[in-house]
């Protein structure tokens, strides 16, 4: 089977024909689903093929549904992963240069000219459309657009109008991640790996040196500043001696470059860390004098270089003191199911010996989260406060102290404490990218910068949190244990940068020296495909998609008469643009990764419920898994991206999509392996081979029992593929259509011989139900069994349902099985011979009796009544719901008709008898034994 060659046929009808351009149907239902638009600064590769895949297999299911479809596509050009990859290319990076050719075969005079940004975005732009045209994809190509067309750009200036006009974008001071090469702020999409940089703010806390000098200690626990026995500092790393905030402080020289993007450091001398060492600092908090002492594991990437220690709660300080000789532990923290030294306790459970067992880590964590979640403060940690004070000084401390500090949860006491310690000018703090190390796109590390006139939106603000809220409880969030993760980030998101002084896209409408960023232009962009075509179809310029224009067709306001006088536009085409968004929103599903939840699909609620009403909310979120290649994450270093024109060029489209189907469930990470791949296009080709097979061998006569079953069985297989794909349990339905409906097909000849001309509308039904998986296969399969014009636009298929089939086959499986047990233990027997109970009313009776007294009552003779009740609770649901939904059903024709192939089936001579037939012969007294749908089984050797 040519695999391509189909594709291509189809592909090539589908444009011809335009069958995938999505108009509105008054009175026909509609289902918009879209998927997240791509970055053309590199062509999509087959992860990016999994959530388009998804996304088009619901967009045909629901066409086959009666639902007029719309599946839109765009480019995402805004921000700086295009420009940077251009200016590297521009720069000569043959790395870059070499991994286009290498994974997109980009031609060496075309990478070349990649150093302008709009070349390579339009290159790849065009690249990854071709990529999802030969996959398949039913994607309505007339409203693609990137998001630097001047119609999208009024369209941005719309949004963030309305969102600062609700008081959601806002300047001001504020830690973001930041490239100390461009000097911009950077979001995850700007970053390698699209590494969204998690800015988390550590306490400094100042001890002062006998030398005049400050060492800022950043810590995550200030609470346990009270404990402190020393300062670790790391003796053969470099440090600095600068000037920060009015004092001369010492911390490496690494955190002197962090801290100078969030405060003016100037760095006075550069030594390393030994001259420290031994030296004497005074806690700020006790007042105490404690020595400094060297520890190699203190990481100056990390925080300030400078650690205080605390042994009692700190399992890396109490085995780093242990090994110096030194045990010093003050208690501070009291924790249900621990001792009075949390840190000591665990170590020496876990038999920790050394600073360099990797254990620490987990003992760490154990300590810290238990003291986290469940510890309280000790009430004697009023003592360990102010002892150089004066008595009356000491003595407000410590009624401070006793009042906020002790006998409260952990949780709290840091809070206030740290709280205290800034206002009492001994502690600040410094904030850091706690999953670092980040790199910006262009190379370097992303550090925190504190801008003081940055534009943010303001996810913090607890209005637009509650609105987001109630949003995503009226969505439906698949997988569902996504919802948490949803409410996660709604929770911590706070102001986010919006802008950027560099990259492609829409200036801030009140201030075109900044350009706003690509997370943040890309998060109601669904609305706009509802209106791009009609758009450019009634020719209007960019010019008149004004305020006024956005807001009567998004949002009803106003009249389209005022409107039309406003902007020079008819009345009735102003009409029409808002009608077609009045039907496709809102939007019904938005696919996407599950990495995108803390960032893209979250703005998309936070967004959508700033400015759309209530009833145009979307209504679900589709987060899939990512995908694997051959067991290891896609990375450019390893060029083992697979870009997704190479895996259709070597699998082909159908084989490809059947294998991102069945490979993984949705929710699931999902490993894409060539054999699979190969081993699922074999199957494709023999499902094609035994359906074509069917209808040439396929004879015209009556049907029987086996067409009358196979029908039914189909028809039960294709309500329950149905369900899946409604679930988006797109494997599941796979499994169905491909798998068990080709058992069944088989199953149907193993029981019929000859297939008859009868089950071709099952075939049908088949092929329409696995359109949505492999349409061009299904498209081929649709023409040579003479129908047109496509199975893209069948309706689903209803077949009857004939229970009494299902009942004397599930019969027939039950008796094939019983025999099959015997003739292990009857070795060589030549001949079966079956006793039939005619008395089916009785075990219809029995399905329904709550006891046997019961069906007594109904009618069944007390010698049979306990055995027939035991055998029916002994029946699947399946069958005994069909016993109760079955009128009459009669075993002895039954079998009579299906005995040649049940004697196939067990490669025995079958001879069956009516247990009620005097002249039948009572072979080992099983006529006696027989019950209904439980025969009476003897074989003979």
């Amino acid at each position: 089977m040519d695999f391509h060659s189909i594709e291509e046929k189809w592909q090539r009808r589908w444009a011809e024909a335009r069958v995938f351009e999505a108009t509105p149907e008054p009175g026909r239902p509609k289902y918009f689903i879209t998927a997240a638009y791509p970055y053309p600064n590199g062509a999509i590769h087959i992860g990016h093929g999994r959530t388009y895949l998804i996304a088009d297999v619901l967009a045909r299911f629901y066409r086959h549904r009666g639902y007029a479809v719309l599946y839109p596509m765009g480019f995402h050009y805004t921000g700086t992963p295009i420009l940077t990859v251009a200016e590297s290319i521009a720069a000569g990076d043959r790395k870059t240069m070499e991994d286009f050719k290498v994974i997109y075969d980009v031609p060496e005079e075309d990478v070349k000219r990649m150093g302008d940004p709009l070349f390579l975005a339009n290159y790849f732009r065009e690249l990854s459309k071709q990529y999802m045209k030969k996959m398949g994809l039913s994607i309505d190509w007339s409203r693609e657009f990137t998001t630097i067309d001047p119609e999208y750009q009024q369209f941005i200036r719309w949004q963030f109008k309305k969102l600062a006009d609700r008081g959601l974008v806002v300047r001001g001071r504020h830690p973001v991640g930041w490239c100390p090469k461009h000097q911009m702020p950077v979001g995850a999409h700007d970053t390698k790996d699209d590494k969204e940089p998690e800015i988390g703010e550590w306490t400094l806390i100042f001890f002062e040196g006998t030398d005049g000098l400050y060492y800022p200690a950043a810590t995550l626990r200030p609470e346990t500043v009270l404990g402190v026995t020393n300062l670790w500092i790391n003796p053969d790393e470099d440090y600095a001696v600068a000037e920060a905030d009015g004092r001369r402080v010492v911390l490496s020289l690494d955190a002197a470059f962090r801290l100078s993007f969030q405060t003016k450091v100037k760095v006075l001398e550069r030594v390393k860390g030994e001259k420290f060492v031994g030296a004497s600092v005074r806690n700020p908090v006790t007042g105490e004098k404690v020595p400094i002492l060297p520890a190699k594991f203190v990481d100056v990437h990390t925080g300030t270089g400078v650690v205080m220690a605390v042994p009692a709660h700190a399992p890396y300080d109490y085995v780093a003191l242990k090994e110096l000789g030194q045990e010093r532990l003050i208690p501070l923290i009291t924790v249900e199911g621990y001792g009075e030294f949390p840190a000591k306790e665990v170590v020496e459970r876990m038999g920790i010996k050394s600073q360099t067992d990797p254990k620490l880590e987990d003992a760490t964590k154990e300590v810290y989260m238990a003291e986290h979640n469940k510890g309280v403060m000790r009430q004697d940690v009023v003592e360990r406060v102010g002892r150089d004070l004066p008595e009356l000084a000491r003595a407000l401390l410590k009624g401070f102290f006793s009042l906020y500090i002790a006998g409260k949860p952990v949780r709290e006491a840091r809070e206030t404490i740290k709280a205290w310690m800034r206002a009492a000018g001994i502690g600040g703090e410094m904030y850091e990218i706690m999953n670092k190390p980040v790199y910006c796109r262009c190379g370097t590390e992303v550090v925190v910068k504190v801008l003081e006139d940055q534009w943010f939106l303001n996810y913090g603000d607890p209005g637009w949190k509650s609105l987001t809220k109630e949003l995503l409880r009226s969505m439906r969030i698949l997988p569902p244990e996504a919802r948490a993760h949803f409410e996660a980030t709604i929770d911590w998101l706070d102001k986010r940068a919006c802008a950027r002084t560099r990259g492609l896209g829409t200036p801030l409408p009140w201030d075109p020296n900044w350009i706003i960023e690509s997370l943040s232009d890309s998060t109601i962009y669904m609305a706009y495909y509802t209106v791009i075509r009609k758009i450019r179809e009634f020719g209007l310029r960019p010019d008149q998609l004004t305020e006024a224009f956005w807001d009567y067709v998004f949002l009803g306001r106003g009249s389209p008469e005022e409107v039309s006088r406003a902007i020079g536009a008819s009345p009735d085409v102003l009409k029409a643009i808002r009608e077609e968004f009045t039907y496709w929103y809102p939007l019904d599903s938005r696919n996407s990764g599950k990495d995108l939840i803390p960032n893209h699909l979250t703005f998309f609620l936070f967004n959508h419920a700033a400015i759309f009403p209530r009833e145009l909310w979307p209504r679900q979120i589709v987060a899939n898994g990512w995908v694997l290649v051959e067991g290891e994450k896609m990375s450019k270093s390893k060029r083992n991206v697979l870009a997704l024109g190479k895996a259709v060029n070597q699998y082909g489209a159908d084989p490809l999509r059947a294998t991102l189907a069945v490979s993984a469930e949705v929710d699931q990470d999902l490993d894409f392996r060539g054999t699979v791949a190969r081993f699922i296009a074999k199957h494709l080709e023999e499902i094609f081979d035994l359906i074509l097979s069917i209808v040439e061998r396929a004879e015209d006569r009556g049907e029987g029992t086996a067409e009358r079953w196979f029908r039914s069985e189909a028809a039960l297989l294709l309500e329950k593929a149905a369900r899946a794909y409604e679930e988006v349990s797109i494997r599941e339905a796979a499994v169905y259509i491909l798998y068990d409906m080709r058992r069944l097909a088989e199953r149907y000849l193993a029981i019929a011989g000859t297939p008859s001309k009868s089950i071709i509308d099952v075939l049908k039904a088949w092929i329409i139900a696995m359109e949505p998986i492999v349409p061009h296969m299904a498209e081929e399969l649709w023409e040579r069994l003479g129908e047109r014009p496509f199975v893209a636009k069948a309706p689903w298929p209803t077949l009857p349902v004939d229970k009494g089939v299902l009942l004397a086959m599930r019969y027939v499986d039950m008796l094939i099985e019983d025999v099959s047990s015997l003739m292990k233990i009857v070795e060589d027997a030549k001949r079966a011979v079956i006793y039939v109970n005619g008395n089916f009313a009785w075990l219809k009776a029995a399905a329904k009796a709550k006891d046997v007294r019961e069906l007594i009552s109904a009618g069944v003779p007390a010698n049979m009544a306990k055995r027939v009740f035991d055998f029916a609770r002994q029946l699947s649901d399946e069958v005994r719901q069909l016993v109760a939904d079955v009128e009459y059903f009669d075993e002895y024709s039954t079998l009579a008709e299906l005995g040649t192939y049940i004697s196939k089936a067990l490669s025995l001579d079958v001879l069956v008898y009516k247990a009620d037939d005097p002249q039948a012969p009572d072979l080992g007294g099983k006529k006696r034994a027989a019950l209904p749908l439980k025969p009476g089984i003897y074989l003979e050797k």
